[in-house]
């Protein structure tokens, strides 16, 4: 039945009016979530009645409790899924099904400073948008259990703006995460971030304060092209910030000369028509203005008597605080000195006579150009003195140029997924591929390189990663993690059976895999030979792991108060004992073995070898070629295999707890050391 106060109609809310006015006026005494801050108020009352010692500092609610998340220890473990996997033998690619933060520190201790590009996603933090809520411990059901982890996926805590810690509850889940991020780069790292308008200015002092404001590189401008209308005015662009592990490691993020296929075919028409040199350079004028190309690219607007593009890069001095070096050079026609630069040339008397092939006070060759100007080695004139030189740089020697802070992209990220799925639209808002291929081909790669996202959502990184190691020949590795957050009952995803976001991002990649596999076995038949098959299929296909509970027993013993101590030591003693058992006879060995060597730092790509020569217990060897031991999983360790360690203590190796007793673990640690290690 409704209540008497359900249905009565009340009095206006007088407070509630008088607080937005006091907003209107005063917003600055009011938090980010829009709640009264009492002391900003009392400052305007009487600013003595508040004593602070005020600094610069970005301080939300929950901040510190973030912190200490990111460096509290995880209990869960990660387990292979090889019905999920794809060519798992022949690539070193991970896909991760779990909760981000969980999986970011299970990596941190194999994959610390090993990670040359991490690119995110996240969610955006519009109203009603999710923030990971992070409990996901091993102890909390909500993961394991109720949320039917294992069936179903799980949900996500729902932020919304009237809970007043709208910007908090996402910088917490933000700042945990990448504080670990910062942790898994190399040294020489870069971190792409992609956000839009509504947490753009946190999330730039957060990145400040997590890699440092020197570490900043550029906050990129991307054109989305889909204008939305929330605002009253058609946006059509997001952003991505650029950050470095460490800018005193000089290094360049550059893209290659993207689109310029209609260009060369331009030149080569007019090449053909033999077209006069003057109307040639205005028909490719034409053609720059009408595609709208990129300003490293239209600089390149002249043509040779033999139609080779090249183009005009000012000789001034670059640096406004200091002068470059200032001299007289001759102009090929008049020999009068040319104007020399207000601050100087870009470079040195000798690099520019060079250059121009100037020799014993003479140009070695002046050739005339159509609108009176002239060349001289790479060096090109005015047709007077008035004008300063440039040297000339040639569009064929030009690979690449740095990369530029406003993108735009022809293809749609949500009409390449319909492509990969048969037409059907299975995830809002993919990046196109062409983001992330520039992206990930931004940096210098090098052979051990890996790009992780941990926010991979339909899977777009990795879709672009296999495209871009087709196209270029290289071999990029990725780790993406994906939650497996539930998919709308209602929607196309749900009824085609992908009831988990993580079941899109696996399938997608498997599809667009099995396309490149198809692709060259079309162009290169004979690569799919029995003898070539190993080589053709090199890094195409990926090895999916999932979160989940710990293979070691946990501790959840609790005293009986009604029972006397004796008793309870008792009742302790046989559930050890229920816990060991139940261990020797359920744990998978497979299983065991990554999560033991996870949590001593190897990587996921370990490779496992029985060793023959142990005839009392079966012992492997592995190693993920970095680092390597020999583990054993038996149940009792025998006297022959701890004499052979004892006689070759520098081996390593790893065994479990259960396995000895006393006497053999303390020989084994006398006589090895640290590298004995029992679990």
């Amino acid at each position: 039945m409704d209540s008497v106060n359900d249905k009565m109609p009340l009095t206006p809310d007088w407070n509630k009016e008088r607080l937005a006015k006091l907003k209107e006026i005063m917003p600055d005494i009011f938090t980010n979530e829009g709640q009264l801050s009492i002391n900003e108020l009392k400052k305007v009352i009487d600013p003595e009645l508040v004593s602070e010692t005020e600094r610069y500092e970005f301080r939300w609610f929950g901040k510190s409790k973030a912190k200490r998340e990111a460096f509290t220890p995880t209990d869960a473990t990660l387990v292979f899924d090889p019905d999920r996997s794809v060519n798992p033998d022949k690539s070193e690619n991970i896909i991760i099904e779990g909760e981000n933060l969980a999986v970011l520190k299970l990596l941190s201790n194999a994959y610390r400073e090993k990670i040359k590009c991490i690119y995110i996603d996240p969610p955006y933090n519009k109203d009603k948008d999710f923030v990971y809520s992070d409990k996901w411990n091993q102890d909390k059901e909500e993961y394991w259990e109720n949320a039917e982890y294992v069936e179903n996926g799980m949900k996500v805590d729902t932020n919304v703006e009237t809970d007043g810690r709208f910007h908090s509850n996402w910088l917490n889940m933000m700042y945990s995460r990448l504080l670990l991020s910062r942790q898994l780069l190399k040294r020489n790292g870069v971190i792409f971030i992609s956000i839009d308008n509504n947490e753009i200015h946190h999330l730039t002092k957060l990145c400040d304060e997590i890699f440092g404001e020197n570490n900043f590189v550029e906050c990129i401008t991307w054109n989305k092209r889909v204008p939305k209308n929330d605002k009253g005015i058609g946006n059509i662009h997001e952003y991505i910030l650029v950050y470095v592990k460490d800018t005193s490691i000089k290094q360049e993020l550059t893209m290659t000369k993207g689109g310029i296929e209609e260009i060369q075919v331009l030149i080569e028409k007019l090449k053909q028509k033999k077209k006069p040199i003057a109307e040639a350079e205005k028909e490719l004028k034409r053609l720059y203005k009408k595609r709208d190309f990129d300003r490293g690219i239209t600089l390149y607007n002249s043509l040779t008597s033999d139609y080779r593009l090249w183009g005009k890069i000012n000789q001034s001095w670059p640096n406004a605080n200091t002068f470059g070096p200032r001299y007289k050079v001759p102009h090929p026609i008049s020999g009068e000195p040319v104007k020399v630069p207000d601050r100087g040339w870009r470079w040195k008397e000798e690099t520019f006579f060079k250059e121009a092939g100037f020799e014993d006070g003479k140009y070695k060759s002046i050739i005339p150009l159509h609108d009176g100007s002239y060349m001289c080695g790479n060096i090109w004139f005015s047709s007077t003195e008035d004008t300063q030189p440039s040297s000339i740089t040639y569009f064929d020697q030009v690979e690449r140029f740095l990369l530029r802070s406003i993108l735009s992209f022809k293809s749609d990220g949500g009409i390449e997924v319909e492509n990969i799925f048969g037409g059907k639209s299975y995830f809002s808002y993919p990046k196109p591929t062409s983001l992330g291929k520039i992206l990930f081909d931004s940096f210098r790669f090098e052979p051990d390189d890996i790009i992780l996202d941990f926010f991979a959502g339909s899977g777009t990184s990795g879709h672009s990663i296999n495209e871009l190691n087709r196209e270029d020949g290289k071999n990029r590795k990725y780790i993406l993690v994906q939650l497996p957050e539930s998919t709308d009952p209602k929607s196309e995803a749900f009824k085609a059976g992908y009831k988990k976001i993580s079941d899109i991002t696996i399938e997608r990649n498997k599809r667009v895999i099995e396309k490149i596999i198809e692709e060259k076995k079309a162009e290169t038949p004979d690569l799919f030979t029995e003898d070539n098959k190993e080589d053709a299929l090199a890094g195409l296909g990926f090895k999916v792991f999932k979160l989940q509970k710990s293979n070691f027993p946990r501790t959840e013993f609790a005293p009986d108060p009604e029972k006397t101590e004796e008793e309870n030591i008792e009742l302790l003693n046989r559930y050890i004992r229920d816990k060991e058992a139940q261990m020797v006879n359920a744990f998978n060995k497979e299983e065991l073995i990554t999560e033991i060597l996870i949590k001593k730092g190897y990587e996921l790509n370990y490779t496992l070898t029985i060793k023959e020569e142990f005839k009392k217990n079966e012992i492997y060897h592995v190693t993920d070629g970095n680092k390597e031991t020999l583990i054993c999983l038996d149940g009792a360790l025998d006297k022959e295999t701890v004499e052979y360690f004892k006689k070759n203590p520098n081996e390593s190796l790893i065994v479990l707890e259960r396995a000895l007793d006393t006497t053999k673990k303390w020989n084994l640690k006398h006589y090895m050391g640290d590298n004995f290690v029992a679990f």
